[in-house]
């Protein structure tokens, strides 16, 4: 079993206290006691962590441990079970000694629950910040605001996060046992895997005006040509990269019914079994043709979560 009760990154501690955001002087005080968290946006989102202990641990500074001037562009991520707030700051990390900088991606499997909330949500928020430095209505350049969770322009007009919903499925043929079979893709934009080739759920954004359940049928039928059935959603976790929402659905297809990829969004899709795909878990070579290897999704990602639910006998997700 893969004795995940949840995605990787929806898992957290924090108290979120959306009520303390519009709050300047519990901020300020607040600030003078907190842990904060650095990520540095010129790098791809990383911050500074412990990797050789277990879990990995991230580094939380002082504030007064911080660049100067921090506090003005501090983003509140919320109140910790022991009452301590949390902060982030986007700034250049520094060196230290026993650390080393981590990508989310990297590393949010590994967390502790309370470390990859922290993460998740961090990062989260200064990727939006960086790619809204102007009014998408207006055009008019912004500031952040209420403790990083909006911003507004000289004339008030204010914008917050946005988060896009998209749907992933793993489509499998509902059969139990080892023979059971799953569908898995090979995106066409994607990056080659040096003597391996990268296979994952279909996945999607949900288009306006349009179910979650529905964009799981139009997207399979639109990437790999077949109809699915008794569509079940799983779970959901943010991937911030840069803000998407991920809903998660287990369903079912005939596997008689013939594979057509859309070359402009799937390079390959094949039928794995639950031998082939137990093996490629377990370090073992899956042979995909053209002398590649079978290499599945990184560990932080919710397809992974997903392979392993139909893995571990969960072919209903209701079950």
């Amino acid at each position: 079993m893969s004795g995940e009760a949840a995605p990787p990154l929806a898992r957290s501690t924090l108290d979120r206290a959306a009520h303390r955001r519009g709050d300047s002087q519990w901020l300020t005080e607040a600030w003078l006691r907190a842990r904060v968290l650095l990520i540095d946006s010129t790098d791809d989102g990383r911050t500074l962590a412990r990797t050789e202990t277990s879990p990995p641990t991230l580094v939380l500074f002082g504030a007064g441990d911080v660049p100067a001037g921090s506090e003005s562009a501090a983003m509140f991520l919320g109140v910790e079970p022991d009452g301590v707030p949390v902060f982030a700051v986007d700034a250049p990390l520094p060196a230290i000694p026993g650390t080393r900088a981590v990508h989310l991606r990297e590393v949010g499997h590994l967390l502790a629950d309370r470390e990859a909330g922290i993460f998740t949500t961090a990062l989260a928020l200064v990727n939006w910040h960086t790619r809204h430095g102007y009014s998408t209505s207006t055009g008019a350049p912004t500031a952040m605001d209420e403790a990083g969770w909006s911003r507004v322009d000289r004339n008030g007009g204010r914008i917050w996060p946005r988060t896009d919903p998209a749907m992933i499925v793993l489509v499998h043929d509902g059969v139990d046992g080892p023979d059971g079979r799953c569908l898995l893709g090979n995106n066409a934009g994607w990056q080659g895997t040096p003597g391996g080739r990268r296979y994952s759920c279909l996945a999607g954004y949900v288009e306006p005006g349009e179910s979650a359940e529905a964009a799981v049928l139009r997207e399979v039928r639109e990437e790999v040509g077949i109809g699915v059935e008794r569509i079940g959603y799983v779970g959901s976790q943010a991937w911030p990269f840069p803000g998407s929402l991920m809903l998660g659905f287990l369903a079912t297809a005939n596997p008689a019914e013939p594979v057509r990829v859309d070359p402009s969004e799937i390079a390959y899709a094949r039928w794995f079994s639950r031998q082939e795909i137990g093996a490629a878990l377990a370090g073992q070579t899956v042979d995909v043709g053209d002398g590649a290897r079978l290499v599945l999704p990184p560990p932080s990602s919710i397809a992974l979560f997903l392979i392993h639910r139909w893995l571990d006998g969960w072919v209903d997700a209701d079950r």
